[in-house]
């Protein structure tokens, strides 16, 4: 029986034995008095014990919270074991992210009510839905440490990054109900109509690229995060595709006139950024865990198998959820993702004289001291290993000088430009295209023009020399020469 109980029964047990002594007119006997008085100041000595004991666990339980992680061993025997929860400090080493919880999901200290009758209601921290949504099969997670993870506002501003304390902020962001946002960011088991339509493309190197287009709601959603958010993610100054201001000429201009070229390329760079990945991102940038797993699920999918099952069709997943090709918000993750990894191999450049770009999974290096090829072929594998990513050695080139080196299409031997081969052909439709247009055929014609301005612009944004002598006009130059 708890102590205060205990208290209260012997102070009710005394004085009930001192009025039937009383009530049969005889005086207690001292050998009753002397024990009921020992009694109750050894009752009154475990109380206050038991108040000190209580307040001291109350400032240990202050300073740092325990989490009860018991669980069952192989053997079928209970192992028990504390956690001990931080609630201060940095979330990793040399970060600026703070640990900051959230103490509703934090464990309750006892509450020194509990032996109060009839007990007191239970105090609820989360409303129902909010338990299903943290709780479900969407944010469940393995770890711990971060399902109670806070939003972190320092870091976030120090990222220029939307300030999203809760789900509700990021649907009133991107205009929609909480239940919409719950709708596209829901990770089910069986999906009867998915949000994404997959198709297959073959490639120039010899199989298929599965390509996952959102559908048009989706589509609005995740530009318009895009633009809020994604964009504005770090990235490094290395990373040349989908920046904006950047190009495949920005990246080759690196690169010109190098005695040697070396190019890499990562093996499936977009499927081994998964939804745990993307989570990881947005928590270290400030967000706290619930928001940082609605928006990853948001921007990822998991690749589906269609199965005829109780007389319908569902689109099971047959894999985990990772940023597709297709969708808007993919390229900018994967330029955040690879920012250590842009650093580590720059540095790495640095130190070995050489020259370093990325185009989306493309990595180039170029330098005059050819005797350091080797060592490069040795430790950029390594280190882009070591980021949690892979190397297809089989699209590995080694480029000197005395050999087209190319770069993304671009060749860059002495000047940047298309090879001579490409300005043949491109020659080649130009005249055909002057010399034996079908009048008759005027659409198929005008089509045919446009797509040839555009090569020439293309031309013209890498080399303008080269343009001017296919004989490219500006669309000023074009516009004179159709008036009359």
């Amino acid at each position: 029986m708890p102590m205060p109980r205990l208290f209260y029964v012997t102070i009710i047990v005394f004085f009930l034995g001192f009025a039937v002594a009383v009530g049969r007119s005889q005086a207690p006997t001292p050998l009753l008095i002397s024990l009921s008085t020992v009694f109750l100041v050894l009752l009154i000595m475990g109380a206050l014990v038991q108040w000190i004991g209580r307040w001291r666990a109350a400032r240990k339980w202050a300073k740092a919270p325990q989490r009860d992680v018991s669980g069952l061993a192989g053997s079928g025997e209970a192992t028990f074991k504390h956690e001990i929860i931080r609630t201060g400090g940095l979330l990793k080493p040399q970060h600026r992210r703070l640990v900051l919880r959230d103490n509703r999901l934090l464990p309750k200290p006892p509450d020194p009510n509990r032996n109060r009758w009839p007990p007191p209601e239970k105090i609820k921290y989360l409303t129902e839905h909010e338990a299903d949504r943290l709780f479900g099969p969407s944010l469940r997670t393995r770890d711990r440490d971060v399902m109670d993870l806070a939003v972190d506002e320092a870091q976030l501003e120090r990222y220029g990054l939307p300030k999203w304390q809760t789900e509700e902020d990021v649907a009133a962001a991107l205009s929609l109900t909480p239940g919409q946002l719950r709708h596209f960011s829901q990770h089910r088991l069986r999906e009867t109509v998915p949000h994404y339509v997959t198709f297959a493309i073959p490639k120039r190197s010899g199989g298929e690229r599965l390509i996952h287009a959102p559908k048009r709601r989706l589509k609005d959603v995740l530009r318009k995060l895009d633009r809020l958010l994604v964009r504005k993610l770090p990235k490094s100054e290395h990373a040349h595709g989908f920046v904006r201001g950047r190009s495949i000429a920005s990246n080759a201009a690196m690169h010109v006139g190098k005695a040697v070229v070396l190019r890499f390329d990562i093996k499936d760079c977009f499927p081994t950024i998964h939804y745990g990945r993307v989570r990881g991102l947005l928590i270290a940038l400030g967000y706290s865990y619930p928001v940082a797993a609605a928006l990853a699920v948001l921007m990822t999918e998991a690749p589906r198998q269609p199965v005829a099952a109780e007389g319908k069709l569902y689109h099971v997943p047959t894999g985990p959820r990772v940023c597709v090709q297709g969708a808007p918000t993919s390229p900018g993750l994967c330029n955040a993702i690879l920012l250590r990894l842009d650093r580590r191999l720059t540095g790495l450049a640095r130190k070995h004289g050489f020259a370093y770009t990325r185009y989306a999974d493309d990595l180039s290096f170029s330098g005059n001291d050819t005797t350091k090829i080797a060592k490069l072929l040795k430790l950029v594998p390594a280190i882009v290993a070591a980021e949690g990513f892979s190397v297809n050695a089989q699209k590995t080139r080694i480029m000197r000088a005395g050999q087209r080196q190319s770069i993304t299409g671009v060749v860059v031997n002495k000047t940047m430009g298309l090879s001579r081969q490409e300005r043949r052909k491109l020659r080649a439709a130009l005249h055909r295209h002057r010399t034996q247009a079908d009048a008759a055929d005027a659409v198929a014609a005008a089509g045919e023009r446009l797509r040839l301005n555009g090569r020439l612009a293309y031309l013209f944004m890498l080399n303008k020399a080269q343009a001017l002598a296919l004989g490219w006009r500006s669309r000023s130059e074009q516009a004179q020469e159709q008036r009359p």
